[in-house]
């Protein structure tokens, strides 16, 4: 597909009814501590979205509120509104927003590592009132994806490797049957090559699945690369959004998330040493 084409959908989804809606929220922590001043965002249905932004930059905590799983950390949405196909949700608990079709896969896998991985992934079906048979379809479908999975289905999650708890954790959220999956920084701590392939499946569950996909990732590369549309935070605000193809062209985007500019690729000391000031600050 051409990079004009792909330009022309994100376009039309963005204007489209979205999915998922954030609009003006702000979060603060144990009632004193601001994170996010007035985050924005639309994810329509069918697509792939990125948020993107360095460490600390409210990526997690955006997808968190949208889960309802700040208050476990004593945070709250004190601004604003989250609302799921034009329905507000932001004051709903995480097992109601679960019953929706919004799940939300953990930063850091967070498997339980003394079920083995098919528990694991039935534990996903916890929400769901269809049936035994419908369940073993999904887990089938899961492992269809995921063949890795169907081979240690048997093995203790803890035992296994990194990119295999990654995959455990997504499938597990796809055993909800769920509409839009919340994914918080799935590239973290894999070999580039285990990053490729995790996107490609999640490229695939997009469009064979049609689940829409809300991504937070530092990995700019790669997350611009697949998604179509994307935002980029900055000390919990949203100062740069677009297609992908314009985030991944954008001078600034380059030079402080690839390591490139106008020159060519900089080196790591480079890029820390710099002083001048994002344009959009």
């Amino acid at each position: 597909m051409s990079t004009a084409v792909l330009e022309r959908q994100a376009t039309t989804e963005q204007a489209a009814e979205p999915l998922l809606s954030v609009h003006n929220i702000e979060v603060v922590y144990d009632h004193v501590i601001l994170v996010l001043k007035g985050v924005s965002l639309q994810v329509p249905k069918g697509g792939i979205v990125a948020l993107l932004g360095a460490n600390g930059a409210g990526k997690t905590t955006t997808l968190k509120a949208i889960s309802t799983l700040l208050r476990t950390e004593r945070g709250e949405v004190t601004k604003g509104s989250i609302t799921l196909a034009g329905e507000t949700v932001h004051d709903l608990t995480p097992t109601q927003l679960v019953r929706r079709g919004v799940v939300q896969v953990m930063e850091g896998r967070h498997c339980f590592e003394h079920l083995t991985v098919e528990e694991n992934l039935l534990t996903g079906a916890y929400t769901r009132r269809d049936g035994a048979a419908a369940v073993r379809r999904d887990l089938e479908m899961v492992y269809h994806y995921f063949p890795r999975l169907r081979e240690r289905r048997k093995s203790l999650a803890g035992y296994t490797s990194g990119g295999e708890q990654q995959m455990c954790a997504i499938g597990r959220a796809l055993m909800a049957r769920p509409t839009v999956v919340l994914l918080d920084e799935p590239s973290m701590g894999l070999a580039p090559q285990l990053v490729e392939e995790i996107f490609e499946i999640v490229a695939r569950l997009n469009r064979e699945e049609h689940v829409t996909f809300l991504l937070a990732e530092q990995n700019t590369n790669v997350a611009l690369r697949y998604a179509r549309y994307g935002y980029v935070l900055e000390n919990g605000r949203v100062v740069l959004d677009g297609d992908a193809e314009s985030l991944r062209n954008n001078e600034d985007v380059k030079e402080f998330y690839l390591g490139l500019s106008s020159s060519g690729r900089k080196s790591f000391r480079e890029i820390k040493s710099y002083k001048r000031r994002k344009r959009w600050l």
